[in-house]
């Protein structure tokens, strides 16, 4: 089980945010059309993009333990043990990721807050 790098950990997040952003933006402009002609409540963009990142890591990562950006990078998520983690794992892994904190505890702990917390690691597949 080796673990993969910084610069294969950031392909990871640009590939997913991507996705993760054209996702919000076409759900961001739906909604907004039927604000516009069916006086639905107005959201922010923010809402979207939060709410899809959340749901497409779990469902990502619960499914098939890798995200798109994974599978472009031969990387997956396992546990301590080395196996696919456990479903309440990989939903608080996509709950942290929601913060904007996350990031911030590479220099101290070495890896993200939402791999630290929900005791997983991403690796080379």
């Amino acid at each position: 089980m080796r673990q993969v790098g910084d610069g294969t950990r950031t392909l990871n997040f640009l590939a997913d945010t991507l996705v993760i952003f054209i996702l919000a933006y076409i759900g961001f402009k739906t909604w907004n059309w039927y604000v516009i002609y069916w006086q639905y409540p107005a959201y922010n963009f923010g809402w979207f993009f939060f709410g899809i990142l959340f749901v497409y890591y779990t469902v990502f990562e619960g499914i098939f333990g890798r995200t798109p950006g994974k599978w472009l990078t031969y990387s997956r998520v396992v546990d301590a043990r080395g196996r696919k983690p456990l479903f309440v794992a990989i939903l608080l892994r996509s709950l942290v990721r929601i913060t904007i904190v996350d990031l911030f505890f590479i220099p101290f702990l070495g890896r993200p807050l939402h791999d630290y917390l929900s005791k997983t690691w991403v690796v080379e597949a």
